[in-house]
């Protein structure tokens, strides 16, 4: 029984084109966030086998590989989200007060969030996300899909750092990558979760 899904894109390929290629996207969605959705349902039934025999010797390997395909097919589905052809520009509201009051500034959250992006080690992600103990957003470097997070964050605007992302299109130039990425921001998807976050009350129960 499958749990996972692949989502539907909630535009066509060549939709965020000339910042993102149809190509890149098609190949992006349709098979790397696929074998994401595969790994973690697959991983899921080996999980249950090994319940099943009493035997969890691979127990150690089997969690962290569910963490990485989890992890990464979560991180996808509001990657997808957090873009669209009509984006760009910036956020306003209670969201851009909330980036004014936790960065200071716009520019100086954005500045952050690149940074973050672009200097990633290897393979990761920049994160937007809302810390629920201080009730403040912060910026996180995600190593991989699951690496160097807080407990307990919502990601509210994700960054694909991996090079299956871009490469096709911008070689080994993530920063110009990155910095087409705010042509797309999706601001409209980013303050929805933006506001389900904020009022979820303290998730961890430690207040």
């Amino acid at each position: 029984m499958a749990i996972y899904t692949l989502p539907d894109l909630p535009y066509d390929y060549g939709a965020l084109e000339p910042a993102m290629s149809g190509e890149i996207l098609e190949l992006h969605h349709g098979k790397h966030h696929a074998a994401y959705v595969k790994g973690g349902n697959d991983t899921l039934d080996q999980l249950a086998e090994a319940r099943d025999r009493g035997d969890h010797s691979a127990l150690v390997g089997l969690e962290k590989t569910l963490a990485f395909n989890l992890s990464g097919h979560v991180l996808h589905s509001i990657f997808w989200r957090n873009l669209s052809p009509d984006g760009g520009d910036r956020p306003d509201g209670d969201l851009a007060d909330a980036i004014t009051e936790h960065f200071g500034s716009f520019e100086a959250f954005a500045g952050q969030l690149s940074a973050a992006t672009k200097g990633v080690q290897g393979s990761g992600w920049g994160v937007l996300a809302w810390e629920p103990l201080s009730g403040r957003l912060i910026v996180e470097q995600v190593y991989d899909h699951h690496g160097n997070v807080g407990q307990g964050c919502t990601p509210l605007l994700v960054f694909d750092a991996w090079e299956h992302a871009y490469y096709l299109q911008y070689r080994n130039v993530r920063p110009d990558y990155v910095d087409r990425l705010w042509d797309l921001v999706n601001w409209a998807d980013v303050t929805r979760r933006f506001d389900a976050a904020r009022t979820a009350g303290d998730p961890l129960a430690l207040r």
